[in-house]
């Protein structure tokens, strides 16, 4: 199996192309005025060398149009303008690195059942990540049972039935039409009388405009909270990659209702605004929990900071 940097690094592929398009001119221009005086007097090339101002414009749209965000685009720019050591790849990398890592870290599995409500608005991959997250946990060791709580929509519990059954974890669910709440509720209840490890909760796409079914969210959290202490113990919030800057809105008003405390990015693969992934760290404080790259089971990946900055910039610009 590829590794887990390769497989970042392919669904970073779209963004860190249009990086490379629109950053890379520059940067071997400025490569080549650093180095010939240096090369004419047969010496090493200079080090230390300041960034001009058309780098500087140009990393800043290429930033933005990455969708990195006006806030963490201007904290990147201002951090290489004032970072003398390596290249402009170098620079850049240490400053989104440390955006990325300063986020709370994600909450320890303490309690039995863990409880990890999945929300989001529809569209995003929400009940796919669900079933994918199920896989990659019980790949990790966990027992894991999954929650067919989007009770309004009879497809997104037939389609977690079938994704169930692949990752070969326990499904409750429960009639169309039936309160959430109380599908959650015997959820949990069941994986208490089981020994499970982990519920995943799907719960119903809902926009983050639609004050009733943010109150249900809330429902849903008070409910299994008196079942389990603490619970839920983690919320993920989905978000597709290709709304890019779209997204900070919707996990805003997510995390003011719901609690979120985690993202998943869905369809990495399928967009050039990979970028989002910090301006959501830097402007949110939320951290990048998974990352999806593609259709199948395993492609719902770890996020790794590392990894997600040395897949933008490892290919020469």
């Amino acid at each position: 199996m590829a590794s887990l940097f390769s497989r970042i690094r392919e669904g970073l592929a779209k963004t860190a192309q249009q990086i490379r398009e629109r950053l890379g001119t520059v940067e071997d221009a400025e490569a080549l005025a650093a180095d010939a005086p240096a090369a004419a007097a047969g010496g090493a090339p200079v080090a230390g060398r300041a960034v001009t101002v058309d780098t500087l414009e140009a990393l800043e749209d290429a930033l933005l149009t990455a969708d990195v965000g006006l806030t963490a685009t201007e904290r990147i720019v201002e951090a290489v303008k004032a970072d003398r050591q390596g290249t402009l790849r170098d620079r850049v990398g240490r400053v989104m690195r440390a955006i990325l890592t300063d986020v709370k870290p994600a909450p320890a599995i303490a309690t039995r059942p863990h409880v990890v409500l999945i929300v989001g608005v529809n569209g995003t991959g929400k009940t796919t990540t669900v079933g994918k997250l199920a896989n990659q946990l019980k790949c990790e060791g966990h027992s894991v049972m999954v929650c067919a709580a989007d009770t309004f929509r009879a497809a997104a519990v037939e389609q977690l039935a079938v994704w169930a059954e692949r990752a070969d974890v326990d499904l409750v669910r429960a009639q169309t039409g039936s309160d959430p709440a109380a599908v959650t509720f015997d959820a949990v209840t069941a994986a208490k009388a089981r020994g499970r490890d982990i519920v995943l909760v799907d719960t119903a796409g809902r926009l983050h405009t639609r004050a009733n079914l943010m109150a249900e969210l809330d429902k849903i959290r008070r409910v299994v909270g008196r079942e389990v202490p603490g619970a839920p113990h983690d919320v993920l919030l989905v978000l597709d990659a290709t709304v890019g800057q779209n997204g900070l809105v919707q996990a805003r008003e997510f995390m003011a209702a719901s609690g979120a405390s985690g993202i998943v990015l869905t369809k990495l693969d399928g967009t050039a605004k990979g970028g989002v992934a910090v301006a959501i760290a830097h402007d949110l404080k939320l951290p990048i929990r998974y990352i999806g790259v593609g259709e199948g089971i395993d492609d719902l990946l770890p996020f790794d900071a590392a990894a997600y900055v040395d897949a933008l910039f490892t290919e020469k610009w």
